[in-house]
């Protein structure tokens, strides 16, 4: 059992216990807000990014790739019983080689999903 703790920062301080849909939802409402933050993801044609938007990008890769670890670990049969598992795959591949090329997830970080990140990468 996985215990899921979330905390923006910003309306939420310190991290709460939450369910696992919870977790989605706060964390996909809180990529919205700095997707629309223009101060860390600029509209206007050559407006420049801040000293701090890799680590921006790498807090979002990083939360996101718990998504990830949490349906192949609690819902990789169910998907596999729909007969969707090529297009979860082909999702985290694209999603894992993208990490890697900008080295934007830790390997520490990485763990729970090792042996099939590694049958992504290696052949590359």
């Amino acid at each position: 059992m996985y215990e899921y703790r979330w905390a923006d920062g910003v309306q939420i301080k310190k991290p709460i216990e939450v369910s696992a849909p919870k977790y989605v939802e706060y964390l996909m409402d809180w990529i919205e807000s700095q997707l629309d933050d223009e101060s860390l993801f600029p509209q206007k044609l050559g407006a420049p990014f801040p000293a701090n938007f890799k680590d921006v990008v790498k807090t979002i890769f990083k939360r996101l790739f718990r998504v990830y670890a949490h349906i192949y670990h609690s819902h990789f049969q169910k998907i596999v019983s729909l007969k969707e598992e090529a297009h979860l795959n082909t999702c985290f591949k694209h999603f894992i080689l993208f990490t890697h090329e900008f080295q934007l997830i830790d390997k520490k970080e990485l763990a729970p999903l090792h042996e099939l990140i590694e049958s992504i990468i290696v052949p590359y």
